[in-house]
């Protein structure tokens, strides 16, 4: 490998940062589509009866797909540190794709049986197997495309992104409200945003065609057989830990806010589902643009000042914001209070996959990363709405609101004693950091 200067401060890669985040706001859009849509979609594969019980069975199949997130870690992980990180961004939008198609004309309980709640869960699966693959390809590639000293600020657009694609979804289920019937909506209006997602899929996959290759990966000389292999991976057991650990309150905190936040609204506090939708989506807006601002102060100041805000604010606000969420009743203050938790989960997202990918070595980077972020997200991110349903069918919703502080207290711990990751090199060629934007070049795939 030749040693090659430190590259001069360069203009953000804009082109990277949309390269690496149009797919991710597609993958995010369906992933989260499901989510947001369950309350019109849950009758339609489960026998008529509870609606909480129709929710819960819902929520368990969205669970499922988190618990694939480790299968599609460890499979895409290891594509994207092997084949590239443009590889693996182009193979897991083409899986979303199928998934969402599989949704949008999976056939209902009252023509099939239960035949349409297996299509339902198949099609799942395979978002598991995508989003698990998504998130540490584009992680990688953001923060190995980066101008040194500005890693926070482009690695925030991956939730920047993932946001976005969350708002486009809820911004559609508003529209539906408002020009189709409550009955349409349930019998088929649901299909309707997960054809847009299969679409807008297959447009990205275009895109991310012509995305170029990191020079910290084409340049990186490590022989082919140790690229993404677990045994690689071992070598960094204590940093893949760290993961798992420091993204467990993370993850049960930001799923609490986006994507079950609607569903207490609504089912908790008693507003109607176009006002839960609306409260979602303006807390959301807000939220995306702390994202940048936060990412930047993090190259600034460090990582850890703000997970350890996060770990603080979470572990002691939860409680007293989630209790006054289930008591009011006004737009204004569900807004207020939503958006003052996500402004505490901004120390989180705004950097944790920067954070992440700072901790390993460029050829076990993507497997180090997806692998204990999806075992993470199985276990604390995928069963959040399920344990929270399950609290509230058990008439102890508060319970739900402790077990997100407990937590959040774990990883705050972690936080307290990690070590600093913002300077760290990204390869051995680069020890000030990736290189210049313009010195990318185009990879084989």
């Amino acid at each position: 490998m030749t040693d090659s200067a430190p590259p001069s401060p360069a203009r953000t890669p804009w082109r990277a940062v949309f390269g690496g985040s149009i797919g991710n706001l597609v993958e995010w859009y369906d992933w989260f589509v499901y989510a947001s849509f369950a309350t019109y979609f849950a009758g339609a594969f489960f026998p008529k009866g509870n609606d909480t019980a129709q929710l819960l069975n819902t929520a368990g199949i969205f669970a499922v797909g988190f618990f694939m997130r480790p299968v599609g870690g460890w499979l895409l992980g290891r594509f994207a540190d092997r084949r590239g990180r443009k590889a693996a961004l182009t193979l897991t939008v083409t899986l979303m794709s199928a998934s969402a198609l599989l949704i949008a004309i999976a056939p209902t309980y009252d023509q099939v049986g239960y035949f349409g709640a297996a299509v339902l869960l198949v099609a799942r699966l395979l978002q598991g197997l995508s989003v698990g693959g998504e998130y540490a390809a584009s992680a990688t590639y953001l923060t190995e495309a980066s101008r040194p000293g500005g890693r926070g600020f482009v690695s925030s657009f991956q939730y920047v992104s993932m946001t976005m694609g969350q708002l486009i979804g809820l911004g559609l289920q508003i529209v539906l409200q408002h020009t189709m019937s409550d009955d349409a909506l349930h019998s088929y209006g649901w299909r309707i945003p997960f054809i847009v997602g299969a679409v807008g899929a297959a447009v990205v996959f275009w895109l991310r065609r012509n995305l170029l290759e990191t020079e910290v990966y084409t340049e990186e000389d490590v022989h082919q057989d140790e690229r993404g292999t677990i045994a690689e991976l071992l070598r960094h057991r204590k940093e893949a830990a760290l993961v798992i650990a420091l993204t467990m309150g993370g993850t049960v905190a930001y799923y609490t806010y986006t994507t079950y936040l609607t569903k207490y609204l609504s089912n908790t506090a008693g507003l109607s589902k176009s006002d839960a939708s609306l409260v979602s989506f303006c807390a959301l807006f807000l939220f995306m643009l702390l994202q940048p601002l936060a990412g930047s102060l993090s190259d600034r100041i460090g990582r850890r000042p703000l997970l350890i805000t996060f770990g603080f604010g979470s572990m002691l606000g939860t409680v007293p914001i989630m209790t006054a969420l289930s008591h009011t009743d006004t737009f204004t203050g569900a807004l207020l209070l939503s958006l003052a938790a996500l402004v505490i989960v901004t120390g989180y997202t705004s950097i944790n996959a920067v954070v992440k990918a700072e901790l390993f070595p460029t050829h076990v980077r993507a497997l180090g990363v997806a692998l204990p972020y999806a075992l993470a997200n199985a276990l604390f991110g995928g069963t959040a709405e399920y344990v929270a349903l399950w609290f509230k069918k058990g008439g102890a919703e508060s319970g739900y609101y402790w077990y997100v502080s407990a937590c959040a207290a774990v990883s705050l711990i972690v936080y307290l004693t990690m070590r600093e990751t913002r300077d760290a090199a990204l390869s051995r060629g680069h020890a000030d950091g990736p290189a210049a934007p313009g010195k990318q070049r185009t990879t084989a795939v």
